[in-house]
């Protein structure tokens, strides 16, 4: 068990320092979120295709897996920052970012799972 708390830990150090620079870097300049959403998404990616590619061939062990998924990917994806930001826009009456935020965040990190998947399948199922 504290193997499994360390490797989880170690790997949210990793991806909440990467969050941290990463949507910084895109969100340099604007007002709308895009640094959450973009962090979102490519994490929704690459969630996928770890989750995918560990279930068809078994690429990734278990504490490989959980150490990219739910400690890096776990503190690298924002879904509270993502809600808060949600929020204040809708507190702060701008309502049509507020809808875009949410509808592009959902469509977005639904598509990127898809093509995470689909990524999986194609690399995976040619060998």
């Amino acid at each position: 068990m504290l193997r499994d708390v360390l490797i989880v830990g170690v790997g949210g150090f990793i991806g909440a320092i990467a969050r941290f620079t990463i949507s910084g870097i895109v969100q340099d300049n604007f007002t709308f979120p895009v640094g959450t959403l973009f962090v979102n998404v490519v994490g929704s990616f690459f969630l996928s295709l770890i989750m995918y590619s560990t279930e068809f061939v078994g690429l990734f062990s278990d504490e490989t897996r959980m150490f990219l998924t739910v400690g890096i990917l776990g503190a690298f994806t924002t879904m509270s920052t993502f809600s808060y930001e949600s929020f204040k826009l809708l507190e702060s009456g701008e309502i049509r970012a507020f809808i875009l935020n949410v509808v592009l965040t959902v469509t977005l990190t639904l598509i990127a799972v898809f093509l995470g998947r689909a990524v999986a399948i194609a690399v995976w199922k040619k060998l």
